[in-house]
């Protein structure tokens, strides 16, 4: 059945059409916001896969570059192994869905998103989450709660709801929500130091919106007269429970006493008990028995948060708001630029900085701006030795590309202008250990190694991960999660900033949701645990190092003006590669005259600079230079004061006295000092020795007191009987004249 409707949404007109493309998929829609189109389809099998004992879905999202008019940049020329953005676009369409699906669905579940259109001004990432939603829930899959998101910008001191990519780079937030009608159920959001308060507005406020879409949604579900299919409840057994219940729920509590046996011996032994029970029932009754192991693990559930809810007591027996011991280093590597050791608690990073110039920046497809550079990044790993496992080791999955954009994001809001810090920067976490929030091991460990490098940072960054356990009117707020904590728990809320207000927030919900009231009470909890960790950290380095590693490179950054950029490259690169060969140094030249110079030598960066500096360098009126005669004409001489910049010496200007051939005084390669008298509107340089004459000295080199005026000189030589004009003796002037240029050429003498 084909259905168009359509709901303003931030101030614009959101459209939804189904029953027109992908009819052969269980739920196809297309969502349009303004000339941004975006289709996401959802497939579900009737029959799980036998044997399996979880959710299969996988999410997948795709930004076409033809939606934007765009040919990939790379070798091959089409759509490779997904983005970065496409990865967490993928995640954030993932985490509020999969808690949605109907209990005991088991089928092989698929939602596929394709950017059709990009107006490169709306960003269809976030149509990404509604369009799954309505995929899902305007289909027979058992998906029977629609969710809606919306991103919520805070530009000029408002909110605004799917702001333009132009408001998104001016806001102080960006924040991305997810929920249902009655609750926010994923929260992924970075800021630039907002309050609690702000935080908490924005995500009321964009709920607000998504209930509106929720009611929408229920309203084509309504016209299209969907039925659902038929679920199985997860089987379930009163004997089975109650047998288990009886002989493992004291040796459960005990077991899950990680404070008493820490978390290698705690899980061993709950492993042992797991093997107990069901080696309990017999073999020739295997649905029986593989009931009876889901069965214990539904026990060790409840054992867990019963302890918490109840019983008031975490299982290694911290306060709700402790933080396990912290403990951190910092110049722990030697050779590394920046590096820190972070523990808290089981959890431990090594994370190291790396200082580069402008080429080693990462280079990216873009479906908005087309290529775009990335001077700082984060990498985050996970080898499975951190949880005391065996596992593939290869390239980054989803998980770690979305736990390193997290602290990422965390990070990024305190680094200095490039202005200020031209520097291309890579951190690197790697987790040694785990037991619960590593990416906020990480945020803190890498603060500390970037303060330890001499990056001035504007402020220090901590992070935190909160958890919730929740049932009914009953529910414990929990500081720092552990794994288990995180496993059982019904939210995991990660919480980044400095003193001053939040940088980062990220909020997976696997219960229906959370009011207001719970959100505000975890960030005020999750704010005095971060100022805690602060203190902490201020402990092992209070500041950023004002020296830079000896291995780090010096970056020198000098401004040139851009019509000389082609002086410092020169014809196909000749020059700026002479100066590299010449330097050792690593240059650097943006469009805007910016130029970088990198080296760990500071006198070849000082080498490279003046190099550079004398290719680019503008005469100055007023100014003295020490030039090389290049060309004579009748009219004077062009004299190269500057490389590559001549400028005229008339043959008036050349002497302080009438000069009749220029060759009589100039030769081509002579040195001398002249002066900048004028600089025109073209760039035509006038230069003048005669005015150097005056002031005193051969070119103004001579130095001593200055030279009397030629009329004065004359005079003087009349009344010492010299026959000058003046006194009627023919010829008497002009050879003393031709004695004073005698005296005056180079080399001093007569010609011969």
């Amino acid at each position: 059945m084909y259905l168009k409707q359509s709901i303003q949404v931030g101030g614009k007109e959101l459209t939804l059409e189904t029953g027109k493309i992908a009819k052969q998929a269980d739920g196809a829609v297309i969502l349009t916001y303004g000339d941004t189109i975006v289709l996401t389809t959802a497939v579900g099998t009737m029959k799980p896969r036998e044997g399996i004992d979880f959710f299969p879905l996988t999410v997948e999202y795709r930004e076409n570059f033809y939606a934007a008019g765009r040919i990939p940049g790379n070798y091959f020329r089409r759509e490779g192994r997904p983005s970065e953005k496409e990865i967490l676009t993928c995640r954030c369409t993932d985490r509020p869905i999969r808690p949605m699906f109907t209990p005991g669905y088991r089928g092989d579940t698929q939602i596929i998103s394709t950017v059709l259109s990009a107006d490169n001004e709306n960003d269809p990432d976030v149509l990404s989450i509604t369009g799954a939603s309505a995929a899902l829930y305007l289909s027979n899959i058992p998906f029977e709660t629609p969710i809606a998101g919306v991103r919520v910008g805070h530009v000029d001191g408002k909110f605004v709801i799917n702001p333009t990519y132009e408001q998104v780079r001016e806001s102080a937030l960006n924040l991305v929500v997810a929920g249902t009608e009655e609750a926010i159920v994923m929260v992924e959001a970075g800021a630039k130091e907002v309050s609690e308060e702000t935080m908490v507005e924005a995500l009321l406020t964009g709920h607000r919106e998504i209930q509106r879409i929720c009611r929408w949604l229920k309203d084509a579900y309504g016209k299209l007269g969907i039925v659902k299919r038929a679920v199985e409840p997860p089987p379930s057994d009163e004997t089975i429970d109650a047998e288990l219940a009886e002989k493992y729920t004291d040796r459960l509590r005990d077991a899950l006493n990680t404070e008493k046996y820490g978390k290698i011996e705690s899980y061993a032994l709950v492993d042992a008990l797991k093997d107990e029970a069901v080696a309990g029932f017999q073999d020739d009754d295997p649905e029986r028995k593989a009931l009876a192991k889901k069965r214990f693990n539904a026990l060790k559930e409840k054992v867990f948060r019963d302890d918490i809810l109840t019983n008031r007591r975490r299982p290694d027996g911290r306060r709700f708001s402790e933080i396990r011991d912290l403990a951190s280093e910092v110049s722990w590597l030697p050779r590394v630029h920046g590096s820190s050791l972070f523990t808290r608690g089981e959890t431990q990073a090594i994370v190291t900085v790396t200082l580069g110039t402008s080429r080693e920046a990462q280079f990216m497809d873009d479906l908005e701006k087309g290529e775009v550079t990335r001077k700082f990044m984060l990498n985050y790993n996970f080898p499975p030795f951190s949880v005391g496992e065996t596992g593939r080791v290869g390239s980054p999955g989803r998980r770690e590309v979305g736990h390193g954009a997290l602290a990422r994001r965390a990070i990024e809001a305190v680094l200095p202008d490039d202005d200020v810090w031209p520097y291309t920067i890579r951190l690197v976490s790697d987790i040694t250990e785990s037991n619960g929030s590593s990416s906020m091991a990480t945020v803190c460990g890498g603060i500390l190694s970037l303060m330890d490098a001499g990056v001035p940072v504007k402020a220090p960054v901590a992070g935190i991960a909160m958890g919730l356990v929740m049932e009914g009117n009953k529910y414990a707020i929990l500081t720092d999660i552990a794994g288990a904590e995180d496993h059982y728990g019904d939210m995991d809320f990660k919480v980044c900033g400095t003193g001053e207000g939040i940088t980062a927030l990220q909020m997976d919900i696997k219960v229906a949701g959370v009011n207001a009231v719970v959100l505000k009470e975890a960030l005020e909890q999750a704010r005095k645990a971060r100022l805690h960790i602060l203190e902490h950290m201020a402990t092992t380095l209070p500041e950023p190092r004002t020296n830079l590693s000896k291995y780090a490179p010096r970056i020198v950054t000098i401004k040139i003006p851009v019509d000389k950029i082609r002086e410092v490259i020169g014809p196909g690169g000749k020059m700026i590669r002479s100066i590299v060969e010449r330097t050792g140094c690593k240059i650097d030249v943006s469009d805007d005259g910016t130029v970088n110079i990198a080296s760990t030598d500071g006198e070849a960066g000082d080498m490279a600079r003046s190099i550079i500096e004398g290719l680019t360098a503008t005469a100055e009126i007023g100014k003295t230079y020490l030039g090389t005669v290049q060309r004579l004409t009748d009219f004077g001489a062009f004299v190269e004061i500057l490389p590559n910049q001549d400028g005229l010496l008339h043959i008036s200007e050349i002497a302080d006295y009438h000069v009749k051939d220029v060759h009589d005084e100039l030769k081509e390669g002579q040195q001398l000092l002249v002066k900048c008298i004028n600089v025109d509107g073209t760039g035509r340089i006038r230069l003048s020795r005669k005015a150097l004459l005056l002031e005193g000295g051969e070119g103004g080199e001579g130095g001593g007191e200055p030279r009397e005026p030629r009329r004065d000189r004359a005079e003087a030589a009349s009344a010492d009987g010299g026959g000058g004009r003046g006194n009627g003796a023919e010829g008497g002037g002009d050879d003393e004249r031709k004695r004073r240029r005698r005296r005056r050429r180079p080399g001093g003498g007569d010609r011969g």
